[in-house]
């Protein structure tokens, strides 16, 4: 046998396997929960298991533990139930909302854990959508970006470490990043971009728990066609030139192509992935159904991650791993 063809050598020890390429660890996952605006809820989400929503007076219960066991992040989504929702997302950036009270609760009970918020209008629009509407129900970018901004910039002043838009509209990273600047927030918080959205049929589950859903149509206008590598291409770059300080892929696992790709293109930013509902929720059907192993999978998928370029992975597995990081050889 030839030398070149020996390969097992360097990866016969279980210490050995480690070194082949970048391992996955506690302060990579940034854990998704919801916010909603009963302050005592804990309301499970039947199509994400072992996921709810959290009213305020819950978060330190709930996130104590974890804190404890080494969570360092989390990405908050709120959902109002109780508000009066409006066509232009009113409630977003209500001082009395979710968000913006969980932001400072989180902060006086664990300052060093890192906030981000998603900002969006579509949980607080009376239509659903992420953005203004014309008269003929088409997205008004101008006056959705501004609003958009305008959000981002409360979520800041109220102590978010980070602010992450995912409505993709266009131009939507300057409008913030400007806005953060002239507010003097433009040190003091981190702009983390969606650059490339996929319109996805996994959402169905996070739709479910953020109560979400357009009213009417889709949002295949804004977020990306699944086939589209060189708009993901395009809008990662323009997000980098709008002064995006973190770049985001999303879904994750059946876009590893493009986050490579993104690893490439904004090579001296960090990379976040957004392991969506849906992909945590496959990945569970199919261990209750007996396919896989549960931890086994859940690695598998946030390892393909990270090989192919991520450094910051969003995922609801988050608990588990902090538990499972603790025992992997």
């Amino acid at each position: 046998m030839e030398i070149s063809s020996i390969l097992q050598g360097g990866y016969q020890h279980p210490l050995s396997r480690t070194w082949q390429g970048r391992q996955l660890n506690k302060s990579m996952l940034m854990y998704p929960i919801f916010i909603t605006d009963d302050d005592d809820a804990r309301v499970e989400v039947p199509t994400l298991p072992g996921q709810c929503r959290w009213g305020v007076n819950r978060l330190e219960g709930f996130l104590g533990p974890l804190v404890k066991k080494g969570l360092a992040s989390v990405i908050l989504f709120g959902v109002p139930m109780k508000c009066q929702k409006d066509p232009h997302g009113g409630p977003a950036d209500d001082p009395n909302g979710p968000v913006i009270q969980a932001i400072k609760k989180i902060r006086q009970l664990f300052p060093d854990l890192y906030i981000a918020t998603d900002v969006c209008l579509c949980e607080y629009t009376s239509h659903g959508h992420c953005g203004y509407l014309r008269e003929d129900q088409t997205i008004d970018t101008e006056l959705s970006i501004a609003r958009i901004a305008e959000v981002a910039l409360a979520y800041a002043k109220a102590g978010a470490h980070c602010v992450a838009p995912s409505d993709m509209m266009d131009g939507r990273i300057q409008a913030i990043k400007r806005r953060l600047i002239d507010e003097g927030y433009g040190n003091r918080c981190t702009l983390m971009s969606y650059s490339a959205k996929f319109a996805s049929a996994l959402y169905g589950p996070f739709r479910d728990a953020a109560g979400s859903s357009p009213s009417f149509g889709n949002r295949k206008c804004y977020q990306l066609p699944p086939n589209a590598k060189g708009l993901a291409r395009r809008a990662i770059k323009r997000d980098v030139n709008e002064g995006a300080d973190i770049i985001m892929v999303k879904p994750a696992l059946p876009y590893l192509d493009v986050i490579s790709d993104a690893a490439e293109l904004a090579r001296d930013l960090p990379l976040a992935c957004y392991q969506v509902s849906g992909e945590y929720a496959m990945v569970c059907a199919g261990a209750t159904q007996g396919v896989y192993d549960l931890r086994t999978m859940a690695f598998e998928t946030c390892e393909s991650m990270v090989r192919a370029g991520a450094t910051i992975i969003l995922t609801y597995f988050t608990p588990q791993f902090l538990d499972w990081l603790d025992e992997k050889p």
